[in-house]
Parts: structure tokens; sequence; C-alpha cells
């Protein structure tokens, strides 16, 4: 395949070719918004009226090494010769590396194509395992779309409206979000409140501790704006954890496989999960994840045999297949050592466009994982989600994919591109969001 040069805007957006598929699906061209594929290469996405776009947020953190990496390509078209369904050979042998990425002994994985199933098979075991029928989530959380998966998020009411009543035991408490505090307090003042909140609130008036099966946590929040806790904060979960009795769940599917600059989003802080939750990157766009958890957490607790959460596509060998090339990719092309250089680079540099743009509250991230809230008051922190749709919609009319979401009533413009992307790239992709930002700014 040719290698993709952007970006580029030859028609549009949306072309004619384009604005025909739209149309004749019922759907208006105004709503175009994500480019719809031709062909995709490393941090490019062109479309059918060859319009290139830059794709700042790897197909929703999925594409870590870049669109159809050809390792990742070989990977699969070798494995599809040999048979595309039924477990192999790999899905056993990557159960092993998954052990060793996550260095705390030896693991049992149950298989699934996507973030959510992932979940669904973790309140699943957390229960079973423990016996217990409640579980702590966070305010601000998003741990997908299925029934069980909806009803762990605090993202947006707008996920739960209308699909009462949820799944019954699961507790919301407050997630150390520091810009937007639920608790309207500052850090380091707070002295992490917000944690000191599940014992001496949650468990002194609601929750009766002894009945939590386990806590789910995503290391940084993903669709609530790209939140990082304070030092101290998850270190301070896991004690509390492990003092209660409480299993520990960490949702890496946004932040695993280098997207932090680390392997793992919990080695920043050197937390060992009891359960960890993998998928989006884990394939390369692949559809793969898993729940992993330690090898006797169940058996050890039910002499029965475990109901496993049974799938017909349960490790997948395209799946398994593309999961062993993209561990590979990662670590032979040093992507996670790339994601933190670059994502520092690059987050210097959207810091250096608050100088020039007020629509900047705040630039927050960890390796190529960068959130950029969108103000209409920086000092107030008033938020302005009509900003940021318009700022995302003006970057895409210049060639550059991105989108924002956020909690607590803000909105922050998600930065995520392939771990492979350059300097070179990143500039070219902070000037047409600069731009965007300065025609917005001026409406």
């Amino acid at each position: 395949m040719p290698s993709l040069q952007g970006p580029r805007i030859v028609a549009g957006p949306p072309g004619p070719r384009v604005t025909k598929l739209l149309r004749d699906s019922g759907l208006e061209p105004s709503s175009y918004s994500s480019p719809i594929v031709e062909e995709a290469k490393g941090i490019y996405v062109k479309d059918p009226d060859e319009n290139v776009f830059t794709d700042l947020i790897s197909g929703r953190c999925v594409v870590n090494t870049g669109y159809n990496h050809p390792r990742v390509v070989e990977a699969v078209k070798r494995q599809a010769e040999r048979s595309i369904h039924w477990q192999t050979e790999q899905a056993y042998t990557l159960i092993g590396r998954l052990e060793k990425m996550l260095g705390s002994g030896l693991k049992q994985v149950y298989w699934s194509q996507a973030g959510s199933l992932a979940n669904e098979h973790a309140i699943k075991a957390v229960r079973r395992a423990t016996g217990k029928p409640l579980i702590l989530s966070f305010t601000g959380s998003y741990h997908g779309s299925s029934m069980g998966a909806i009803s762990l998020s605090g993202y947006d009411p707008s996920m739960k409206r209308h699909y009462g009543p949820l799944l019954p035991g699961i507790v919301h408490v407050p997630y150390a979000s520091c810009y937007r505090c639920p608790l309207r307090l500052e850090h380091p003042s707070c002295a992490l409140a917000c944690l000191a909140y599940i014992e001496e609130v949650a468990f002194k008036s609601y929750v009766p501790a002894d009945e939590v099966a386990a806590v789910f946590v995503e290391p940084i929040q993903g669709d609530a704006g790209w939140h990082i806790p304070p030092p101290g904060w998850h270190q301070g979960l896991k004690r509390l954890c492990e003092r209660f009795g409480i299993l520990h769940v960490a949702d890496e599917v946004q932040t695993g496989f280098g997207r932090t600059g680390r392997w793992l989003g919990m080695d920043h802080w050197g937390v060992k999960p009891d359960v960890v939750l993998l998928g989006k990157a884990m394939g390369s766009g692949v559809p793969i994840s898993a729940c992993v958890l330690g090898r006797d957490l169940l058996q050890s607790t039910d002499p029965e045999p475990i109901p496993i959460h049974a799938q017909s596509f349960s490790a997948t060998p395209l799946g398994t297949a593309a999961a062993h090339a993209t561990m590979d990719v990662i670590g032979d092309e040093r992507l996670c050592e790339n994601s933190e250089r670059m994502g520092a680079y690059m987050k210097n540099r959207l810091i250096d466009l608050m100088d020039e743009h007020s629509s900047i509250g705040d630039v927050r991230g960890l390796g190529l994982l960068i959130g950029v809230e969108i103000v209409k008051d920086r000092a107030k922190k008033t938020p302005d989600p009509k900003a940021a749709d318009a700022i995302c919609a003006e970057a895409f009319r210049r060639g550059v994919y991105t989108l924002n979401m956020g909690s607590y009533g803000g909105r922050a413009i998600r930065v995520a591109p392939p771990l492979i992307i350059t300097k070179k790239q990143i500039d070219a992709s902070i000037e047409i969001l600069g731009e965007a930002m300065g025609k917005i700014e001026k409406n």
C-alpha cells in the first residue's frame, strides 16, 4: 500500500461521494464529522473523495500502532490462511505474554471482543469470587455501553436515560477529577478528600464495606475528559481495598498498550490490581478484549466449575494473532518510549496555544493521551460545549479529526494520536487546531 500523506482536503468535506453515501443512508451531509475509510495508513485516513485526514484520536484509542501496521496485517493474513475461527495455540501463549506485561503472578484470562464485555465478565467474576453483592464505581467513569457497563459508568446521564432499571448493587463515589472537583475543593489542600469520602462517608453512611466485592477504576478517566488523579490517590485506593478485603479492578481498556507512555496506565503509580481489563488497542483494530485475573482467584473460592463468560468468538484466531503482533510492534519499535517523548512535546505545544487562545482552560495528560479543556472563561472554568464541538468541526474541515467529551459539565478535546506520530506531524496538527480555535473564537 502506498504511503498516505496529509492532511489534504480535495472536496468538501463531505465531497460528492460521501454526500451521496450519507443521503442514501438517510443522513444529512452536515452530519459528516468522522472520516469514512477508503484507505488508512499510519496516522492518516483517506475518505472516498480522496480527502486525507490526520486522525488525532486513533480510531477512538484503538490503532496505537497506526492504521494497518504491516506486521499486524501480515500476522492476520497468515492466520486467516490457516483458520479464522476457534481457539488456537496463540490464545494460550498470549496469556503468558499478558502475565509478563502485568508482572503480578499467574493469570487466567476470559476473552471477549470489546471493553464493554470485559467489564461485564468482571462484574460476574468479582461477585462470584467474593460472594458479595456490591460494587463501587466512580462519578465520571466510562466502562462501556452494554447493560452492566452503563450501570458501572458515571459519565453522562444520557447513557442511562430510559434504560432503567439498571444493574442493582453498583454505587458511585467521587473520582479525583481535580480540574472540576465534585466536592468543590482544591488540591493539595483537600488532602485527597474524595478518597477519604469512601471510608468516612460512604462506608459509614450508606455502603456496608463488608458487602463490597470490588472497586472498578480507570487509571485516567477517559470519556470524562482525561482526568488524572493526583499523586498518592491510586496508591491510597489500593490500600483501602486491601484493608477492607475489596478487589481492585483496573479498567485499562483506553489506557493500555503504551497509550500513556507505559504498557499500562497503572504502571505510573506502581499499583498492581487484582483484575485488569484490556481491549481497544490490544488488536490494533481487530476486535479482542480480555478480563485478566489471578489464576486462583475464582477456583480457590468455589469448588464448582466456574461458568465462563461463554462466547462463540472468544479468543478469535485473528484477534489473538493481531494481539501478538501488536505487542511485538510496541516493544520492538519502542512505542511506549515514543508515546512518552512525543506526548510531552505535544502537551507543551498545546500549552503554548493557551497564550493565544482564551478558549483553552486546561491541558492535561500522560503520554499521548491529552485533554484540552474548552471554556468560556478560564478563571471561572465555565464550560463551553458548543465551542468544543465547533472547534472539532472546523479542524475536521481542515483535515484533522478529533472529538470532544467530558463529565461534570465540561468538555475536553481528546488528543490521542497513534503512538508512531512524529514531531513534524504534531506541528502540522497543532497548527490546524490553533487555526480552528482562532476562527471559532472570532465568531
